[in-house]
């Protein structure tokens, strides 16, 4: 198998898109932030920066919206949905984070949902990072992806 992101000398180009369809196309991406019990009600409660799952959320949407400036080899894309869940988690304890991007376009959109997810987790362990350090940022990973020439997608659970 070749990889699409290098030329027959093995020098790295953006793919050309321009003959693919425009199609539907929809990825989902995961991850979590791992914290003690403490620092999770504090994430809950309001911690001094302010609502950190709310600010969290705007940082993946304009983390998805900017990974062409972030990704070398990414293109540009009319993206049309971001979503962003971020449940509080008792059990591991932690936040999941959860993204959905949507497009019309000739390339997918599994590095932004992606991008959503990590800059979602990495702006929760800024906010909290005053009360915990050793946070984990963990499984951040493509959950599913839909549309496209590879087809569907779905990550074994």
């Amino acid at each position: 198998m070749s990889l699409t992101h290098f030329d027959s000398a093995g020098q790295a180009h953006m793919v050309d898109v321009s003959a693919k369809a425009e199609t539907t196309r929809e990825a989902t991406a995961e991850g979590c932030v791992v914290m003690r019990a403490e620092t999770l009600a504090l994430a809950q409660g309001g911690a001094a920066k302010g609502d950190v799952l709310g600010v969290a959320r705007l940082a993946g949407i304009m983390g998805a919206k900017r990974t062409s400036d972030l990704i070398p080899l990414c293109h540009p894309l009319p993206i049309s949905k971001v979503s962003l869940d971020l449940t509080p988690d008792t059990d591991l304890p932690g936040i999941r984070v959860t993204a959905t991007v949507r497009t019309t376009g000739r390339t997918g959109v599994e590095m932004e949902a992606l991008t959503a997810v990590s800059t979602a987790c990495l702006t929760i362990y800024d906010m909290l990072k005053a009360a915990e350090k050793s946070m984990q940022i963990e499984g951040i990973r493509l959950v599913r992806k839909s549309g496209g020439k590879s087809g569907d997608y779905e990550a074994a659970t």
